[in-house]
């Protein structure tokens, strides 16, 4: 009896050290790769950032949207603050402004490649995906610095938002890294070389920085995309009713042309001569600061997508 309750200490023992082995954010860079540790060479080396690159990379990537100080006019005040509900608990956005002790104005190049591709902070602990590195992390190491040099022109906020208010046991951060070994792949953005230069554009920009798929897609219970239901739509992830499908099936934008889904992205108006709101008309505040060019290249790129059948919700 005292051997087999001895081997079950060892075994638990064993378990609780793999646990801790397998989610360190540490362990983590090593397997995947740090890209971050590798752009420092290239820092170092003095190459100058591309704010305009950077500006359109934070249009893109809908910045304002989710950072922006709540009740409050300047969208470029990235104080964080908001409250992202969900499944999981709620979600406090964080400040990313340029203050120094508040927000990321601190951080290194370095430290803010490593936390949008490999969720990593810089003091060395998880980002909870609900921060979409998933889709940050196909961003190429000279874009993310360009984003960050453009990021740290815009006005330093004092104060941090609230802690996550999440149940056990979503509250163990540490958790995390079982899932990032399980649905983060580290892999940078590669176009299809069969297609045109606007096509490439379009679907690095809807792929990378723009990230459509984490709000357009359904999810599974550990909150990963569900690869077949890809921008087909799906729950709201705050509760509020359900995501559209924008592939181009009868039941997403099937029959909308390229330029009619251009000037949705500028406008916010559909083909039927409505306009979007909420969550959505944010995007469009955003996409509205793109190029002509970006814009169609990612409309190019999302009627290119393959038709899927719409999220239904139960009845």
């Amino acid at each position: 009896m005292r051997k087999a309750i001895l081997a079950l200490l060892v075994l638990i023992v064993l378990g609780a050290l793999g646990f801790w082995a397998l989610t360190s954010p540490q362990a983590y860079a090593v397997i995947r790769g740090d890209e971050a540790t590798a752009w420092e060479a290239a820092v170092a080396q003095g190459r100058q950032p591309d704010l305009e690159n950077g500006r359109s990379l934070f249009y893109a990537g809908g910045c304002i949207s989710c950072h922006a100080t709540p009740n409050q006019d300047d969208k470029l005040r990235l104080g964080g603050g908001y409250p992202l509900n969900s499944p999981f608990g709620t979600f406090y956005v964080p400040n990313i402004s340029p203050h120094r002790q508040d927000g990321i104005g601190a951080w290194s190049t370095a430290d803010f490649i490593r936390a949008m591709r490999e969720g990593i902070s810089p003091d060395g602990r998880h980002y909870y995906p609900a921060f979409p590195y998933t889709s940050y992390q196909r961003m190429p190491a000279e874009d993310l610095a360009d984003l960050f040099a453009f990021m740290m022109t815009l006005p330093a906020v004092e104060g941090r938002a609230p802690a996550h208010d999440l149940p056990f046991p979503y509250n163990i951060r540490r958790g995390v890294g079982v899932w990032k070994l399980a649905f983060l792949d580290g892999q940078v953005f590669v176009a299809d070389p069969t297609k045109p230069a606007s096509w490439k554009r379009g679907a690095y920009l809807v792929n990378g920085p723009g990230h459509c798929a984490e709000c357009h897609s359904e999810r599974n219970a550990a909150g990963a995309i569900i690869e077949e239901r890809r921008f087909a739509g799906g729950p709201d992830p705050e509760g509020r009713g359900v995501v559209p499908n924008i592939t181009p099936h009868p039941t997403g934008i099937g029959g909308w042309s390229a330029g009619e889904l251009k000037t949705l992205l500028k406008t916010g108006e559909t083909p039927l001569f409505d306009t979007v709101g909420g969550p959505m008309g944010s995007v469009v505040a955003n996409t509205a600061q793109l190029s002509d060019a970006d814009r169609r290249a990612m409309a190019e790129y999302i009627l290119s997508l393959p038709p899927r059948e719409g999220f239904k919700a139960a009845e």
